[in-house]
């Protein structure tokens, strides 16, 4: 039996779904993003769905014709996962930004601010979810930020303490997982790269608030978690900085004792020790063979050697192939090749 296969998150936006995001060269500052965004969707107009719902259909159909089981959406709507889902909650002002250092003093850039109560209001991820599952008979995974990373890519002006900023994060997160349950989504994923690079505030209350982003999803919901190790600047860049390669071996034991029924983790850019598997008893491993910030085309077999090794350590029914992270930075041609490469090796284990 072949193993499935997936994506993370983001696509290459096709050309004619012009708006900044997080990939663009120009939009790395996330002011840039912010303010290109809003003037973006204020020139499409009354046209701007119908140029997303055309540049989802692309992404979608690419995907399923180099072979994924179970696509994305391609967060082609967003400007970045994270600040498109802040855009509807209430308590972000996304017209006075706040200045930040990040990243150890790495990045710097000016971000929404949480001024007020944070809040969820209507439901709009179902909305892009019917659109996108509607150009495929595969199943459609949408993709939410979590808490710890929304607190991380944001400025808080009103809470002024991590666990009760995750807390309320959580419960608005949990109405737009409800929602889409609702609506028949049945994959869902919460994004928490955060957990990899501060172990110790995930253990702490991390894993607590993303059980809350869970809690009353019905049964046949397919919940996951992705958590990477960190995202370049620009393809081939090889100096960025990485989470501690250890952070997998200290979370893994919470993670699998969570209401998280499949987890994703990178392995493709710096790979794991396998014994890490072993740690997971119940929880299925989406397992990252493609490298997202490399431009370099990774062969079928040793794509496919990297697979039997996890099998070593998973049964295949816990085991799902994929790429580290979004595809954004590869361009569509460089990203249909490793995503080819992908399911032919998957499909041959």
């Amino acid at each position: 039996m072949p193993l499935l296969t997936t994506t993370i998150g983001a696509y290459p936006k096709p050309e004619s779904v012009a708006v900044p995001d997080w990939f663009d060269p120009g939009a790395m500052d996330s002011s840039v993003a912010t303010t290109g965004y809003t003037a973006a969707l204020e020139r499409l107009g009354s046209e701007a769905e119908a140029i997303f719902a055309e540049g989802t259909r692309q992404v979608i159909e690419d995907q399923v014709s180099c072979g994924i089981d179970i696509p994305t959406d391609g967060e082609v709507r967003r400007e970045n996962y994270v600040h498109y889902h802040c855009r509807h909650l209430d308590g972000f002002d996304f017209e006075n930004l706040t200045h930040r250092v990040l990243r150890g003093g790495a990045y710097e850039t000016d971000l929404p601010t949480i001024r007020g109560a944070i809040r969820a209001r209507a439901p709009f991820l179902p909305h892009d979810w019917k659109v996108a599952q509607g150009f495929t008979d595969k199943p459609v995974k949408i993709t939410l930020p979590g808490p710890m990373t929304i607190a991380d890519t944001t400025a808080d002006e009103h809470y002024g303490d991590p666990k009760t900023l995750g807390h309320d994060l959580a419960a608005a997160l949990n109405a737009e997982v409800l929602a889409l349950a609702e609506a028949g989504c049945k994959v869902i994923q919460i994004d928490e790269p955060l957990f990899a690079r501060k172990p110790e505030a995930a253990l702490d209350y991390g894993m607590a608030n993303i059980d809350r982003c869970w809690q009353d999803v019905p049964e046949g919901v397919i919940k996951v978690m992705h958590m990477c190790c960190g995202y370049p600047n620009y393809l081939d860049q090889e100096d960025y900085a990485k989470a501690d390669p250890n952070a997998y071996l200290a979370l893994a034991e919470a993670v699998d004792a969570s209401r998280v029924d499949v987890v994703s983790i990178e392995d493709a850019h710096r790979h794991n020790d396998l014994g890490l598997l072993d740690r997971f008893k119940d929880t299925a491993v989406i397992f990252g063979v493609i490298a997202i910030a490399r431009s370099r085309v990774e062969s079928v077999a040793e794509v496919r050697e990297r697979l039997q090794a996890a099998l070593q350590h998973l049964p295949a029914e816990r085991l799902i192939a994929g790429p580290d992270c979004g595809l954004g930075h590869l361009g569509r041609d460089l990203a249909m090749k490793k995503l080819r490469v992908l399911s032919e090796a998957a499909k041959g284990v």
